[in-house]
């Protein structure tokens, strides 16, 4: 898929999200609709949801795919090291990324955006995941970066 087509794509899925999710402020509401939206509207999504930061520990939250990992061990994988970089994290193939946590063997590349409140603390994570390697570019960067905005908004 061109960058534009990517792009665009990904402009149509925040209009829509951005008129359903208005029916609530909850932001765990906004996250399972959120994730429905991306999961079915977006080619090559093998497992995508969200991971909430709770006591300083990462728990499963939505998510739409194969069972999940409930909790995910501190300061390991993907998903630790964007909220400890406190920004998204891309990996081309997960099988090279060191501490990764393989809550599905068929899971190969991924990328995690952190999730802010209003008051720009991170307390969760959208992770994505692809049985594709290198899924994933700046143009899916970008796009979920806005797209977790609108969680609180």
């Amino acid at each position: 898929m061109t960058k534009e087509k990517k792009a665009g794509r990904y402009a149509r899925i925040y209009a829509q999200a951005e008129t359903l999710i208005k029916a609530t402020t909850h932001p765990v509401s906004r996250m399972a609709t959120l994730t429905a939206l991306l999961h079915h509207k977006q080619s090559g999504f093998f497992w995508t949801g969200f991971y909430l930061l709770e006591q300083g520990a990462l728990v499963v939250g939505p998510y739409q795919g194969p069972v999940a990992c409930l909790n995910l061990k501190k300061d390991v994988g993907v998903c630790w090291a964007a909220v400890n970089r406190g920004e998204s994290v891309v990996v081309a193939d997960v099988h090279q990324f060191p501490g990764h946590i393989a809550c599905s063997s068929q899971s190969n590349s991924e990328i995690v955006v952190p999730v802010r409140n209003g008051a720009g603390e991170i307390v969760a994570v959208l992770d994505v995941d692809s049985r594709d390697f290198d899924r994933f570019d700046e143009e899916d960067r970008k796009g979920l970066e806005k797209m977790v905005e609108l969680i609180y908004s």
